[in-house]
Parts: structure tokens; C-alpha cells; sequence
């Protein structure tokens, strides 16, 4: 055997608040890879309606999430559409009740603040309750704790907490994160992977470069 099913929903027997999500999620503005999961008690099935917000396909941003990341329950990505327009003195959304305030909005004052996709790594872990803001770029193998807000990129291996969420230290000193960088082993095909998880697993940056 090589692993769990990347395409079986519930790879976990007897319970299913653990889902993969690329077979779960269809959405044309949302790419998630292999292996990745969300683990809700009340199921991992809402995962767009419950943990993605303002995601409008007028705007054009993307989620983009790695390999092999781990979502816990109540985390939350706010996308580009959560913005309002910072152009002019009010940031009050008037164009959205229409009955003539709609007259006169202009769309650019709303596109000024895009601030892109937001995209997160490979084996990336995201604690509960955890904000993801919108454009943030979060590096393989970072860590953000629980209840941490999100509003700048995180570096790989880095892990990151507090409100906004701040470095707390990196996971392993620089040299070993250009050459985990380089291994990638989350791009391993599956049986290569379940060959070599005791490396993958373990603490010994040589053994698992020489498996590469």
C-alpha cells in the first residue's frame, strides 16, 4: 500500500470530520492540493461557505493551497472582497443597497486594494481559528498557531502567532531550510513518499537528501 486515496474524501474509517479537500471543493477560484485536509467536527463538506469569505469572481483573486497542509477547524480566509474602498472619505459600501446609491460607483476604487491571490505552501499547518488575510503568501513547511491573524506573507519554516501575527522563530536555521526547500518532498509521488517516511518523519537532513 502507498498511502491514503488523494481523491477519497473521507480517508479517515469511522469518522468523517477529517476530509481531504481537493475532492471536496469545486470552485474555479480555489486549486488545492493532494492530500491536504480540514478537520471540523461538524464535517469538512462546507469547507468554501464556512472557512473562505467575500471570494467574488468579479474581483478574480484565487485561494491556492499546497500539499500535504493541515487546516483545523475555524480558520478563515478572507479574501480581496472583504475590502472596502479606502479612496474616498467614507469606506461605507453605499453601491451595494442600491436604490440609486449604486449611481456613480466606480468598480477601480474597489480594485485599488487587490492585493492578489493568496496562496499557501506544502505541508503547511494552520491552527484553529487562525485568520488568513487577503494577498498573504505563506511558505512550505510555516506553522501558524491558533487564533494568529495573518496579514503579511510568512517565510518557510517559519511559525508565527498573536494578532497581528508576528515571527516567533524559524523551525530549523537557514541552511536546513534551502535544503528541505530543495528536497521538496511533498512533489514525491506517493510510493516514494510511503518509502521514505521515517526520513520524512525524522530529524536527519541527510538521510532524507540522499533518498532524493
Amino acid at each position: 500500500m502507498h498511502g491514503p486515496d488523494p481523491a477519497d474524501p473521507y480517508p479517515m474509517r469511522g469518522q468523517n470530520r477529517v476530509g481531504f479537500l481537493k475532492p471536496l471543493v469545486s470552485h474555479p477560484q480555489i486549486k488545492i492540493g493532494d492530500y491536504s485536509y480540514y478537520d471540523d467536527p461538524d464535517g469538512p463538506e462546507r469547507f468554501v461557505e464556512t472557512c473562505v469569505g467575500h471570494l467574488y469572481p468579479e474581483l478574480g483573486d484565487r485561494l491556492v493551497i499546497g500539499r500535504f497542509c493541515a487546516i483545523a477547524s475555524g480558520v478563515r480566509f478572507m479574501m480581496n472582497g472583504a475590502n472596502h474602498a479606502l479612496t474616498g472619505l467614507s469606506t461605507y459600501p453605499f453601491n451595494i443597497f442600491g436604490n440609486g446609491w449604486e449611481s456613480g460607483f466606480d468598480v477601480a476604487t474597489i480594485q485599488a486594494g487587490i492585493r492578489g491571490d493568496t496562496v499557501v505552501g506544502n505541508d503547511v499547518w494552520i491552527g484553529e481559528r487562525a485568520t488568513i488575510l487577503p494577498g498573504v503568501s505563506i511558505g512550505d513547511g510555516a506553522i501558524v498557531a491558533s487564533f494568529a491573524v495573518v496579514s503579511r506573507d510568512v517565510e518557510p519554516y517559519a511559525v508565527v502567532a498573536g494578532n497581528p501575527a508576528r515571527e516567533m522563530r524559524r523551525r530549523f536555521d537557514p541552511r536546513t531550510v534551502e535544503r528541505l526547500l530543495s528536497v521538496a518532498w511533498w512533489n514525491w509521488p506517493a510510493e516514494k513518499i510511503t518509502r521514505n517516511l521515517d526520513r520524512i518523519r525524522g530529524g536527519d537532513i541527510e538521510a532524507l537528501e540522499k533518498a532524493r
